[in-house]
């Protein structure tokens, strides 16, 4: 499926690739890899800094294309997971 038949990009899958990194695939059949590690650390924000818990960081939820933690608590733009960089 291409980006010029698919009017939004979404997360369709994520895998676990160890540490805080996973494998996210959209719906275009993009996938990329993201490592969340860096911004949890670089967070001083006592309900972000929570997800270094890595039981807590592995109970991550797909829905309507959107990859959350906690019932939104922990969101980032599709885009910038699409790009394999969040800040």
């Amino acid at each position: 499926m291409s980006t010029a038949t698919t009017p939004y990009i979404n997360v369709t899958e994520v895998e676990y690739e160890g540490g805080y990194r996973l494998g996210i695939q959209f719906n275009d059949g993009h996938v990329s890899t993201v490592d969340f590690e860096p911004f949890l650390r670089q967070s001083h924000h006592p309900d972000i800094q929570k997800y270094l818990d890595l039981d807590l960081f592995r109970r991550w939820t797909i829905d309507h294309g959107n990859l959350y933690w906690n019932d939104y608590d922990l969101i980032f733009p599709t885009a910038d997971l699409y790009a394999g960089y969040i800040s």
